[in-house]
């Protein structure tokens, strides 16, 4: 969500973003804001001199029921100055429903105008105009042929996804015996890789209410992703992002206590809706996984630069499991309505000849914080909106297709990497 008094002053920039990310039909939300937008400070002026003629009114009659006592023409004059004082409280209650109206109007539209990009995102309408910065490791493809990621954790007895269906229906799997184990594994890994970078442990709540899910996401990616427990106003996550940045909602952080990092665990719960080839079937597209999430909360100035860390950080983990990634910058058509920037981490499949998504860094910029009343009171006593950014450290069943692709052998054993073995009791083979 934009400033408004950023949109007021700047419609044509706001116009051309839009048209930017491919959403003309958003174009006369622009036009209708800034009508309403008027109408509302027309509404609130004529409600402030209101109330500054309530005050000399009132002292008018003290001062007119005085004389009155000695001039009883007075008392006329005084009830005439009463009358006034009541059609301008009528009229005082009207303006205060109208302004009570005509903001939650401009909110809900504001809602809905995207973000300002930043100028280094890439336009295209959709995924398919992503541009390939950066690729880290050679993309190997071995001599011997890759099972379907599924059929190489049958063989370890891993996978029951037949079962799985029984119990919850589609989308949904057991994971068992040293597959689990390793799911587990990459986890605990990812948590300690995190800590050693500075960020803090956290575990947080896996459902949150209804306002936080508007504070950090759009209507749109609400509707297409999030489980809502009925009766409830209670929602269930989709990534632990939605209540580690919820963890701030109508707070003030102490300037001097920035940039908060966190890196928290939680199981994600999505719809997935629609249908995906057999790409991504199996655990790669699934209603329920587990996932290490990184957050930063920081000034705005230095958001970049914490875009960047993050990222690198994806990169650095998963070349540590001897997994090839490249980075993706998203194009603007393919960034959700809150983000600034975003680039995908991508792993390389030696069964697909191609590479897939396993982490996702975003830069919200100031559009949560405003949501979510999240200010930061400054060394001066003044207060501003912080940066929020989030990526992926892992989520293991995407991670798990990288990783059992990738260290594959030849033989059918999976090898482990020498950073992953203290979490696997010391095995350097899955057999």
């Amino acid at each position: 969500m934009i400033d408004i008094r950023f949109l007021r002053e700047n419609p044509e920039i706001v116009k051309q973003n839009i048209r930017n990310k491919f959403q003309d039909h958003k174009l006369p939300l622009v036009d209708e804001v800034i009508a309403l937008d008027e109408e509302l400070r027309a509404a609130i002026k004529e409600a402030n001199d209101l109330r500054a003629s309530r005050n000399a009114l009132s002292k008018q009659i003290g001062m007119l029921m005085g004389q009155a006592k000695k001039d009883p023409s007075r008392a006329e004059e005084a009830e005439a100055v009463k009358a006034q004082v009541k059609a301008n409280a009528d009229r005082l209650a009207e303006l205060e429903a109208k302004e009570e109206e005509l903001s939650e109007k401009i909110r809900a539209i504001m809602m809905v105008i995207p973000n300002i990009i930043d100028p280094s995102v890439p336009i295209g309408p959709d995924d398919s105009a992503n541009v390939e910065l950066e690729r880290f490791g050679d993309p190997v493809t071995p001599d011997f042929e890759i099972p379907y990621h599924t059929e190489i954790m049958e063989k370890f007895n891993g996978i029951d996804m037949d079962a799985a269906g029984r119990v919850s229906g589609n989308g949904f799997y057991y994971l068992m015996g040293d597959i689990a184990r390793l799911h587990e594994a990459v986890l605990a890994y990812a948590r300690d890789f995190m800590i050693e970078k500075g960020f803090i442990f956290c575990i947080p709540p896996f459902m949150i209410h209804g306002n936080v899910v508007e504070g950090v996401m759009s209507q749109t990616d609400m509707d297409a992703m999030m489980y809502k427990i009925e009766g409830e106003d209670l929602y269930l996550i989709g990534t632990s992002e939605h209540s580690m940045i919820g963890k701030y909602i109508d707070q003030i952080i102490a300037e001097d206590t920035l940039p908060h990092t966190l890196t928290s665990y939680s199981p994600c719960f999505r719809k997935e809706k629609g249908a995906h080839g057999i790409e991504e079937r199996g655990v790669y597209r699934i209603h329920q996984f587990e996932k290490q999430e990184m957050i930063v909360i920081c000034k705005p100035e230095d958001s970049m630069d914490w875009y960047e860390k993050m990222w690198r950080y994806s990169v650095e983990l998963f070349r540590s499991l001897d997994i090839p990634v490249r980075q993706l910058e998203c194009c603007s058509g393919d960034l959700a309505d809150l983000k600034v920037k975003s680039c995908d981490i991508e792993a390389w499949s030696p069964r697909q000849q191609k590479y897939f998504e396993v982490c996702s860094c975003t830069n919200m910029g100031d559009a949560q914080a405003r949501r979510l009343k999240m200010r930061v009171k400054g060394a001066d006593g003044k207060m501003y909106l912080p940066h929020t950014l989030n990526n992926t450290v892992v989520a293991p069943p995407r991670m798990l297709i990288a990783f059992l692709e990738n260290n594959l052998q030849a033989d059918g054993t999976v090898k482990i990497p020498e950073a992953l073995r203290p979490y696997m009791g010391g095995k350097e083979l899955l057999k």
